[in-house]
């Protein structure tokens, strides 16, 4: 059976959440949970009928959102570092958090290390388009400072996980640019298109809005711009969203109006909330990682417990081992 291990302390809405992200996951997947955390706010939260498939480590010290991420390294009491630990000694095969992100990212390359080839592991997230298919964007975060080799392991990844985990038939790939021309984007983009046309799976340079209207699979760009467009897109996302509530509240006809497109509503919600996406993997380090947000509800962290089974299910650390393997 597949042991997740998964980091409850450190998150913003504290221990509870997560915790109950995890049952209902565990209501719905068969797995075996490994809670890192505090056992005296933990224990209660569970179940009779599932204390045995969870497995609590006891650890009170966590890095908090202020701290500096290289502070991780040194912190071996901490609930990162133990859960780490557990899956680089093989105890648990995934590792999910919701807290330092910074932190995460830093023991997961250190501790677990990068696959051989990767220049730079990349946060993969995923955006909603108007298809079926979502798309993804990688780096989101993880380096804000890339050289045009980093971009196309990027490229590389994405490419995998979009075919492995994502079950896309054709992926498509694109490079994030000011315009579709090759001759557009600054030094970065613009080398890096040169070193991407070499693969089937390039489409060329695209623009921002084609991360939203199902035309490219994955988006690659550094993590600095990734970062900004995944902020702003949450922002756009909870605007509309309040914009939309104002204007019912305005009239009793808008009221009778949204009443008769509930359901409308109800699977638009779900497809521009980011909690139904869990979190964000780390990809090119030799273990699966998941990076939720700080703020996940328990709906997302049931979500990035999915996506952590999914691709152990579809062995994506092997499969990305020997897509660099070829690739060098």
């Amino acid at each position: 059976m597949q042991k997740i291990a998964i980091d409850v302390m450190g998150a913003d809405n504290g221990v509870k959440p997560i915790v109950l992200g995890v049952i209902n996951a565990l209501k719905n997947k068969d797995f075996q949970a490994i809670i890192v955390g505090d056992k005296e706010q933990i224990l209660p939260l569970i179940p009779t009928e599932l204390q045995e498939r969870i497995e609590i480590v006891h650890c009170t010290d966590y890095i908090k959102m202020e701290e500096s991420a290289s502070s991780a390294t040194k912190r071996q009491s901490s609930s990162i570092y133990v859960a780490t630990e557990l899956v680089k000694n093989a105890l648990a095969d995934a590792l999910v958090s919701p807290g330092h992100s910074g932190a995460t990212m830093s023991l997961a390359t250190l501790r677990l290390g990068r696959i051989k080839g990767v220049s730079r592991p990349a946060i993969c997230t995923t955006m909603p388009t108007i298809n079926k298919n979502p798309s993804m964007i990688l780096d989101a975060g993880a380096n804000t400072d890339c050289k045009p080799e980093y971009l196309v392991d990027f490229a590389i990844m994405g490419y995998e996980y979009a075919k492995s985990v994502m079950g896309y038939s054709s992926v498509r790939v694109g490079l994030l640019s000011n315009g579709e021309e090759s001759t557009k984007g600054n030094e970065l983009t613009k080398a890096t298109f040169e070193l991407l046309q070499q693969y089937d799976f390039f489409k060329g340079n695209v623009e921002g809005r084609d991360i939203f209207n199902g035309s490219t699979d994955v988006i690659v760009c550094d993590g600095f711009s990734g970062n900004l467009v995944l902020k702003g897109s949450e922002g756009v996302a909870s605007a509309i969203s309040t914009i939309i509530k104002n204007e019912v509240q305005s009239s009793f006809i808008a009221k009778i109006g949204a009443f008769l497109m509930k359901s409308v509503f109800t699977r638009l919600k779900k497809k521009i909330d980011h909690n139904e996406y869990g979190g964000a993997p780390l990809l090119g380090v030799k273990k699966v990682v998941i990076i939720s947000h700080g703020s996940s509800n328990a709906r997302a962290i049931e979500c990035a417990i999915y996506q952590a089974l999914n691709a152990l299910d579809s062995q994506i650390c092997s499969k990305l081992e020997i897509a660099f393997k070829n690739k060098t």
